[in-house]
């Protein structure tokens, strides 16, 4: 993208955003070209279940492995704000984390997570779920989480968009535990060790300048 075509972009989006505190309607400002990041980092806990449970996580599309271990960085690509420019919620689409073991057959089993989403009224996050070699089911609940810190977003014309925010406490829902269980066909003490366990954190990264952008084409599994 030129300069001039970023900067008309940006000047239009601008203008949106700050008129849209005297509508009803609701905003989203793409995100894919500038530095707008999501990290999910697994804690402790969930990093030594995983070996435990012979568990493999490897980033997929536009999510990519951090200098941490278990943790990934997944591209923010939108923001959506309502009419009092409070966040709504936060899509990383094109992002996906492939989850894996090796069955008692040896034969590699899993699921996909793509295209995840924040909702911050509903305190989900939510992705598409595919088991391997099974029927995508979009958009399905499977963590929640409690916000630590607030997500308040700063704005200045024409377009500067800053903010930070920390989720913690992420659990798996019933249809993520299930979704897990079944499709890594885990044994039959894993549903009582899954919702027991604080997988992490997400944090959120808005800062100030551009980068290449990222694919916002959702992520669709090979298999």
């Amino acid at each position: 993208m030129t300069f001039a075509a970023f900067s008309l972009r940006s000047f239009a989006v601008a203008a949106t955003f700050a008129t849209v505190a005297a509508s009803a309607s609701a905003l989203t400002l793409p995100t894919e070209s500038l530095q707008a990041n999501s990290v999910q980092a697994f804690s402790e806990k969930a990093l030594k279940q995983n070996k435990l449970l012979g568990i493999e996580v490897t980033p997929l599309g536009n999510a990519t492995a951090t200098a941490t271990t278990g943790a990934y960085n997944l591209p923010v690509t939108s923001i959506s704000v309502n009419s009092s420019l409070k966040v709504t919620s936060g899509a990383a689409v094109g992002s996906a984390l492939e989850i894996s073991r090796l069955n008692d057959d040896l034969v590699k089993v899993g699921i996909t997570l793509a295209n995840f989403k924040i909702n911050f009224e509903t305190h989900q996050v939510l992705a598409d779920v595919t088991p391997f070699g099974g029927v995508t089911v979009p958009q399905q609940a499977v963590y929640t989480f409690n916000e630590a810190t607030p997500l308040n977003l700063k704005y200045k014309f024409p377009l500067t968009i800053t903010g930070t925010q920390l989720l913690d406490k992420l659990f798996l829902t019933p249809a993520g535990i299930a979704a897990l269980t079944s499709a890594l066909e885990l044994p039959e003490f894993a549903p009582d060790l899954l919702v027991k366990t604080d997988f992490g954190t997400i944090n959120i990264d808005v800062k100030v300048g551009t980068r290449k952008a990222v694919s916002t084409e959702p992520y669709v599994p090979a298999n």
